[in-house]
């Protein structure tokens, strides 16, 4: 799980270098396909676990993400893991992203027509992978990745189709 926050930050960042993409809370719809049926059975109940979880548990929890401007995922309509997350205009001129990284990383950002293609390297944790970004317009994008992982000492691929929009400019408050 880990290998893939850490693509979807990478992409994401790839995003902020776009001319498109602006600054504010934007709401992410990520599917993902990991090709083995119960790894994806156990995403699936994962978003339902937190769904349920105690609601002192909860608080917690959205307490530590909300302090990065994420929101705690939730399980979406069609299947996908929802979440928010706010890019502050500070955040947008450095390129930073709101989502902690604590890997050791690196990417490459090509633009192309209509968006960026990326592909990113890990030392720690080990992993690999490449996507594409296409805006759809100032509000919309679209983004189709694959993550070669090392989960547990197996190789594993990972394929994250997310739909992204534009809420607002305004982010909820941080927690000092």
């Amino acid at each position: 799980m880990r290998q893939i926050a850490i693509m979807l930050a990478l992409v994401a960042a790839a995003t902020a270098s776009a001319q498109n993409f602006k600054p504010g809370l934007w709401e992410l719809n990520n599917k993902i396909q990991t090709g083995d049926p119960q790894r994806d059975e156990a995403l699936a109940a994962m978003a339902t676990q937190l769904k349920n979880m105690p609601p002192e548990q909860r608080a917690r929890l959205e307490g530590m993400m909300s302090k990065n401007g994420i929101s705690l995922p939730t399980a979406g309509a069609d299947g996908g893991i929802v979440s928010t997350a706010c890019l502050t205009p500070e955040m947008a001129a450095r390129k930073e992203l709101p989502i902690s990284q604590n890997g050791k990383c690196s990417s490459t950002q090509t633009p192309v027509a209509g968006g960026l293609d990326v592909t990113f390297s890990c030392s720690e944790p080990k992993s690999s992978g490449s996507g594409q970004i296409r805006f759809v317009d100032e509000n919309h994008y679209t983004m189709n990745a694959t993550v070669n992982a090392d989960a547990g000492g197996q190789g594993q691929t990972v394929k994250v189709n997310t739909r992204a929009r534009w809420l607002g400019a305004s982010c909820p408050a941080r927690p000092k």
